[in-house]
């Protein structure tokens, strides 16, 4: 283990990059503590890596790599970009392979992919940014679908980033011209009230291929209907671990966790979002490289099963592996 040299890679160009780099400053902790020896590769905004403040190639960042840590969010790091650098390199890495990676992170392709597997799916529309013509047409449509509640998504973010909440025909039209000035595609969602629920994967655990860790429930604050960005990273959420769920509303967020993770091709660990209403589950979305700061979730639901968060860090390393 003490010859084992592990880089993490921190930053990139998303709006999670802040998130990224809290995420891989306590990945380096852990590892240090473990004594693995260590490489902190930050990838700037503009996607260029550094090592030690200097720029260098991915080939030169990575010449004494044993193992890859991807502590990214978002762009680049959760689309499959630097799993292909890695493949390319035959360097073992943590997460999923670039393929199943670029499939997870476009929520549509996502839902599209499981919708007949039996998961119960928010109806959606996708909105192609550069057709639209009529978002009058758009919001009467998405009226007549789904009624007066609505999540308007990009369809590749985290972290809630860009996402808008609107009721009624009026509220629908403000935020198109919102999401369409955003420049990228997005979607139109059903919104599903209820509770929230995130249920996290954990491969290769206590004899177990697939270890599914207890659901944590989530409550945002009162000033918030939903857990939205500014209130993830902040303590403000109230997060319930093991959350407040009768056994069948259990029994469905683990075996729903389970089938995204599987359906997805996904490996080593992965965190699925959920919205419970009248004892039916929804699937939301999945993190293919959940956060692991000190209020993530992903952690949390380490933790209620007596793994610490250092030790995580170790399992993760020793079960990457190299496509």
């Amino acid at each position: 283990m003490l010859a084992t040299r592990v880089a993490v890679l921190r930053g990139g160009p998303s709006s999670e990059y802040d998130v990224s780099m809290n995420t891989g400053a306590g990945v380096l902790t852990a590892l240090r503590t473990l004594g693995y020896h260590t490489s902190d590769i930050i990838i700037s905004k503009s996607g260029e890596w550094m090592v030690e403040g200097r720029v260098k190639s991915p080939a030169q960042a990575l010449l004494t790599t044993d193992v890859a840590f991807i502590a990214l969010h978002g762009t680049y790091g959760e689309d499959g970009t630097i799993q292909q650098i890695f493949e390319r390199h035959h360097i073992p890495f943590t997460g999923s392979n670039s393929f199943p990676s670029r499939v997870a992170f476009d929520k549509d392709t996502t839902k599209r992919t499981l919708q007949s597997k039996g998961i119960t799916l928010p109806r959606h529309i996708k909105i192609n940014h550069d057709a639209v013509n009529d978002i009058h047409t758009i919001a009467h449509l998405a009226h007549q679908a789904f009624g007066q509640d609505y999540v308007l998504k990009p369809t590749t973010s985290g972290s809630s980033h860009g996402m808008i909440m609107a009721k009624g025909e009026s509220e629908l039209k403000n935020a198109l011209v919102e999401m369409l000035d955003q420049g990228d595609d997005f979607m139109i969602e059903e919104r599903i009230r209820g509770v929230e629920a995130t249920v996290a994967i954990l491969e290769d655990f206590r004899d177990e291929t697939l270890y599914v860790l207890p659901p944590i429930e989530i409550i945002p604050p009162d000033s918030h209907d939903y857990f939205a960005a500014d209130v993830k990273y902040t303590g403000a959420t109230q997060e319930i671990c093991p959350g407040r769920f009768s056994f069948s509303e259990k029994r469905k967020l683990a075996e729903a966790a389970l089938l995204v993770h599987t359906t997805l091709g996904l490996t080593q660990y992965s965190r699925s979002d959920f919205m419970i209403r009248k004892g039916e589950v929804y699937f939301l979305e999945v993190n293919t490289l959940p956060g692991l700061t000190s209020q993530s979730l992903y952690p949390k639901a380490a933790e209620a099963v007596g793994l610490p968060f250092t030790d995580l860090i170790g399992h993760l390393i020793k079960t990457a592996r190299v496509f």
